[in-house]
């Protein structure tokens, strides 16, 4: 592959280079949220701020630990995760927000999943659709426990991923809506918690690489509850699924330890 860095030694879209982030990150997609969850760490600095893609690092437990925001969709948090595992990073925690789908998923609970729909394009080129789209089984375990540390309402299960934020909230007007409508209610059906945009990447990109992913999120909101007439609790402040991701990798790094 061509060194579209000429030579410069850092990621091309990332702009993290060897040392510069720790073997534990935490990816949300918002680079606002990276400051955010920075403050969690101890001795926090900002290494690289190129295009969606902000990063800080510090430690957690003596270890280093990093932040890199992914931006919006699969294509950005596939690029994410291969630069940083190019310069040696091994476990990420997606966190991040997502709409809830079962009734019982409340604005404000969290959704920790367990494998995601593979309803977007980024990670047909790397794993023919019939492979399974999975986390890894440490780090969700991690997040669950986490979750029950902080006595947070949280929901475990598979999420559905897609390309189109529209195409799930007006499906109606896509050309294509007889496709979306009809999936929608099959992901319905076969108990879906949630949609969001960047696990599903995540989880191929990351079984590709050999690097651990797992993943978290804010319910801002449920539009099935919503067409259904019932309340429909809005939440905007992630701060509950940071605190559950940071507790996580707090987990990993005491087990790995010992």
């Amino acid at each position: 592959m061509v060194d579209y860095t000429e030579g410069s030694g850092k990621q091309y879209h990332t702009g993290v280079g060897p040392g510069d982030v720790g073997e534990y990150v935490i990816m949300p997609g918002d680079p606002k949220r990276c400051a955010k969850i920075a403050e969690h760490f101890e001795n926090a600095k900002l290494i690289a701020d190129v295009r969606e893609y902000v990063t800080y690092t510090g430690t957690l437990e003596g270890v280093k630990v990093s932040v890199t925001s992914t931006g919006i969709g699969g294509p950005s948090a596939s690029i994410a995760i291969d630069e940083l595992s190019k310069v040696g990073a091994k476990t990420f925690i997606r966190v991040g927000t997502c709409g809830g789908m079962q009734e019982e998923v409340m604005g404000g609970d969290l959704v920790i999943a367990t494998g995601a729909v593979r309803m977007e394009g980024t990670s047909r080129e790397f794993a023919p659709i019939e492979y399974p789209a999975v986390p890894n089984l440490d780090v969700t375990n991690a997040l669950v426990q986490a979750a029950k540390n902080l006595g947070v309402t949280h929901h475990v299960g598979v999420v559905q991923c897609k390309d189109s934020f529209f195409g799930q909230h007006e499906p109606e007007i896509m050309p294509v809506s007889y496709e979306l409508e009809n999936k929608w209610n099959a992901w319905l059906r076969m108990g879906c918690l949630a949609s969001e945009m960047e696990s599903a990447a995540l989880f191929i990109a990351g079984g590709f690489l050999r690097v651990r992913v797992g993943s978290c999120f804010l319910v801002v909101a449920n539009q099935e509850r919503a067409k259904k007439g019932l309340s429909n609790k809005q939440a905007h402040d992630t701060e509950i699924a940071i605190k559950t991701a940071v507790e996580a990798l707090r987990i990993l790094i005491k087990n790995e330890k010992k």
